[in-house]
């Protein structure tokens, strides 16, 4: 009971932060503000997080996408190519849509706090390490061209962030419906330039 209880404050407080965060940049919060907009005390908030930089961290890790992923890789592969870049393609725009204030804080703070952008890397350094992986294990069944598997995460990875990165900010011309449409061509575009 305690625990969730505890859990169920801290979360609240991480909101209250990444839309603080948001709208003013780290710098223009102050711990008093997050804890007055979440609705508790600034010494609870300094309980639960000892620092506004620790906080940021823990809502990086908290609301970040390398352990979603990693269930995907662990338990969800068919190792049918274009099957498995369609499933990791389409969780990874679906955390990065529904994380995109805290993606947003964590580019903006990036500049002026380059061990906090450091610290968020570690996300899709992870997401690189399984990609790259899986296409190790992808060449050696010999589904895969003999590509560098390190580069076609790498180029994988790009070509999702830059479509991310547009959608995120909201400023895409595209309705859902054909953001999933050009997904599915990129995929489809992609596995058709790895594969034999």
């Amino acid at each position: 009971m305690v625990s969730s209880r505890k859990k169920a404050t801290s979360e609240k407080i991480m909101d209250a932060a990444i839309e603080l965060f948001s709208n003013n940049g780290f710098d223009g919060v102050t711990t008093e503000a997050i804890a007055t907009e979440a609705g508790f005390s600034e010494k609870t908030l300094f309980r639960h997080f000892k620092s506004k930089q620790n906080l940021l961290e823990q809502a990086i890790d908290r609301y970040h996408y390398a352990d979603e992923m990693r269930k995907i890789f662990n338990h969800e592969l068919s190792w049918n190519i274009e099957d498995d870049l369609w499933l990791i393609c389409e969780n990874y725009h679906r955390i990065m849509y529904r994380n995109r204030k805290m993606l947003r804080v964590i580019m903006k703070v990036g500049k002026n706090l380059p061990e906090l952008h450091q610290y968020a890397h570690r996300h899709p350094k992870a997401l690189q390490e399984f990609l790259t992986d899986y296409f190790i294990e992808m060449k050696n069944q010999q589904k895969l061209y003999a590509f560098d598997p390190e580069k076609v995460s790498i180029t994988f990875l790009y070509m999702n962030f830059g479509l991310a990165h547009g959608r995120m900010n909201e400023d895409s011309d595209f309705s859902d419906e054909e953001f999933k449409e050009l997904l599915k061509e990129s995929v489809d575009l992609f596995t058709r330039g790895i594969t034999p």
